[in-house]
């Protein structure tokens, strides 16, 4: 895929994960469904869930326990892809 239509492709996702209060751990197993699906998802970090953790940190650490990697980080919304 070209980085033209992978950036249109991230563009285009809509957030179907999002973070909160209950932190990354409670949004594991959905985020692997998703992922197994879609092979791409846009994951919203709330600020309770960031507590003063950069959106960054957070969504390396995501990606890592779904065994994925981050495409996109902008503002506290991340996009995680498994190619």
């Amino acid at each position: 895929m070209s980085e033209v239509n992978r950036a249109e492709q991230i563009h285009n996702l809509d957030v179907t994960v999002w973070v909160g209060k209950h932190g990354i751990e409670s949004v594991r197993d959905e985020l692997d469904s998703q992922l197994d699906d879609r092979g791409m998802v846009k994951v919203k970090f709330h600020r309770s869930a960031r507590a003063g953790t950069e959106t960054a940190d957070l969504a390396d650490e995501l990606a890592e326990m779904v065994d994925a990697t981050v495409a996109e980080t902008r503002g506290h919304t991340a996009v995680i892809a498994r190619d």
